[in-house]
């Protein structure tokens, strides 16, 4: 799980990277549910939405500013 401390000290291309990164876990993930019916750890894709709306907001505030 990402911190917000830690987030708010990268670049944006950095923060966008994250992104990227975090959106094809996601997708990995859904995509094995889907064929698997079952994942070792289901916490996960929770974890990985509250982690990319944390990029997002801090994204938003860095243009804010």
């Amino acid at each position: 799980m990402l911190k917000t401390k830690d987030l708010r000290g990268q670049t944006v291309e950095e923060l966008e990277a994250k992104i990227d990164e975090i959106e094809n876990e996601f997708f990995q993930l859904k995509s094995k549910l889907k064929t698997e019916r079952k994942l070792d750890k289901p916490h996960k894709i929770k974890e990985l939405k509250k982690d990319k709306a944390k990029i997002l907001t801090v994204l938003t505030e860095k243009e804010q500013s």
